[in-house]
Order: C-alpha cells, then sequence, then structure tokens
C-alpha cells in the first residue's frame, strides 16, 4: 500500500510539473497580448506593423523598422552559421580522429556558456573594428558618413552567427550520428567516394535534424538581446535591402523592447508589448515549424 501511494504522489507531482509549465506559457502569452493588443486596436494592425516610422514623443509606433532589421540580421546569421555549423559537425563525425573531437566538443561547448555581453564585447572591440576600417577603407567612397562606424547589421550578424553555432553544431552532430551506418557502408561498397557519402548519402538522410537544428538557431538569433544592442547601432530605420544595406545601422524587437522599456509612458509600454507580441509570433511559427519536422522524422 505504501508503494502505491509513494507512485501516486509522484505522478500527482509530475502532472503539476507539466501543467505548470504548461501553465506559465500561456500565462506569459495572455499577459503580453492583454498589454499589447490596445495600441493595434488604436493604430490599426496594418499602421503598427508596417508602420516606417518609430517615433514615440510625436505618438508614432512604426515597427517595420524593427521586423526588418530583426530578419536582416537573423539572415545574415543563418547564411554564415548554419555552413559552418554543418561543416564543423560533419567533421567531427566523419573526418575528425578522436584526439581532436575531444578538444573540438569541449570548445564548442565552452562556446554555448559564453555570457551574451561577453559577445558583445568581442564584438564591439574587434568585429566592429574591422568592419569599421573597411567602411572607411575600400568602401569609402560607396557608404554615407553615418554608415562608416562598424555599428551595422552586418557586425550584429557576425556576432549572433558565432551565437547559434553551438546549438546547430550539437543537433546536426546528434542527427548525423543517429543515421544507420548501413548507409554509409552500403555507399562505400558500391564504390562511392567517402566525401560522395557524405554529400550525398549522410547529410540527406540526417536532413530533418539538420533543419530543426537551423530553426532553432534561428529562435536562438531571434531572442537574442545584449550582444545585438552592442553592436548593431539601435537606429530604428528600415535597412537598405542591397549590398550597402549590410552596413547600415539597425535595431532589433528584441533590443527596441530593451533600451526604451525603463523610460517609456504607458501608450509607449504598449508600443512594446506589441513589440512583444511580433516577436512571440514569430517564436511560435518557428517552435511549431521544430515540432512538425520533428514528427515527419518519427513517423519516418
Amino acid at each position: 500500500m505504501n508503494r502505491i501511494l509513494e507512485e501516486k504522489i509522484v505522478k500527482v507531482f509530475l502532472f503539476i510539473t507539466a501543467i505548470t509549465a504548461v501553465f506559465s506559457v500561456l500565462l506569459i502569452g495572455v499577459f503580453v497580448f492583454m498589454e499589447g493588443m490596445p495600441i493595434f486596436l488604436k493604430y490599426g494592425i496594418t499602421d503598427v506593423l508596417f508602420g516606417p516610422v518609430w517615433n514615440p514623443s510625436s505618438g508614432v509606433y512604426g515597427i517595420w523598422p524593427m521586423i526588418v532589421g530583426t530578419i536582416y540580421v537573423t539572415l545574415i546569421a543563418i547564411l554564415i552559421g548554419a555552413p559552418m555549423g554543418l561543416g564543423v559537425a560533419v567533421y567531427l563525425v566523419e573526418i575528425a580522429n578522436k584526439r581532436i573531437a575531444k578538444l573540438i566538443v569541449p570548445a564548442v561547448e565552452l562556446l554555448a556558456g559564453i555570457p551574451s555581453v561577453v559577445y558583445g564585447l568581442f564584438g564591439m572591440f574587434a568585429v566592429r573594428s574591422i568592419i569599421a576600417e573597411l567602411e572607411r577603407g575600400p568602401l569609402a567612397d560607396y557608404l554615407p558618413s553615418n554608415y562608416q562606424t562598424g555599428y551595422s547589421v552586418l557586425t550584429a550578424g557576425i556576432i549572433l552567427a558565432i551565437m547559434i553555432l553551438p546549438t546547430i553544431i550539437n543537433i546536426s552532430l546528434d542527427a548525423l550520428k543517429a543515421v544507420p551506418r548501413e548507409y554509409k557502408e552500403g555507399s562505400l561498397a558500391l564504390g562511392v567516394s567517402h566525401w560522395q557519402t557524405i554529400y550525398k548519402v549522410l547529410v540527406p538522410a540526417a536532413k530533418s535534424g539538420i533543419i530543426t537544428a537551423i530553426i532553432l538557431g534561428v529562435g536562438r538569433a531571434l531572442g537574442e538581446t545584449m550582444a545585438v544592442i552592442m553592436v548593431i547601432g539601435n537606429t530604428p530605420l528600415v535597412p537598405v535591402l542591397d549590398w550597402t544595406g549590410l552596413f547600415a545601422p539597425a535595431r532589433s524587437l528584441t533590443a527596441n523592447i530593451a533600451l526604451e522599456m525603463g523610460y517609456a509612458g504607458p501608450e509607449h509600454q504598449q508600443a512594446l508589448f506589441a513589440t512583444g507580441i511580433v516577436l512571440f509570433v514569430f517564436i511560435i511559427v518557428l517552435n511549431s515549424l521544430t515540432t512538425l519536422l520533428v514528427r515527419r522524422k518519427g513517423r519516418k
């Protein structure tokens, strides 16, 4: 009887824990939507989401510059970080010997544990300086003077690419290790080279896991705040969508909230919560895509 009672208590405790996690997410979502929806109702969803001007002192709350800045920076981070992360994962699984792997894997784990403010400092004093030298040197004739500071979309994208590497590497590593060994052995037995086996057999077989890794990397990039604030320039303007826009200062959704919440008035605060709603929707969509991919992989 005591054992049965203990099992029931453990089951109830675990159920309460699970419900608490779900309830916490719902509570946060309801709170953010309740605080942010009034600004959409007052000014209109279209004007708030696609408004090109953010000027709270004049009662203008266009979030579009921050949406574009966030997407721009995230795309740069993924274009740089995804190939690098996948390359490291392939190298560790298929090419590196055990001694080298024992050195690289702890380094990747250490990379995941570095605080974001340290990444921001590295970006400010190392990456930004290099970008600024390029802007004032070879690119000076093509860029306006306010671009030539190093604080730019490109600098933020590079820092985010470094920050998402551990996520992409670790999940891609697990996906590649999960590919049945028979796939590789069968490919090599047919006379296919090692590189062709990796490119044509192993990576496609681990495709769902790799895509999941990239999506989770996007989620990490979308949610990053401190490092981005320190290097992006924090200018609420829509970056030009050509190569010069890479060197333009911008502002992300998370940076917008962190920079202005401390002194925001009631309506301004509602606009910042509306910014949070947009970010919340982005994260929900990404998590839904990840869940669908994982279930699809499980069915296969």
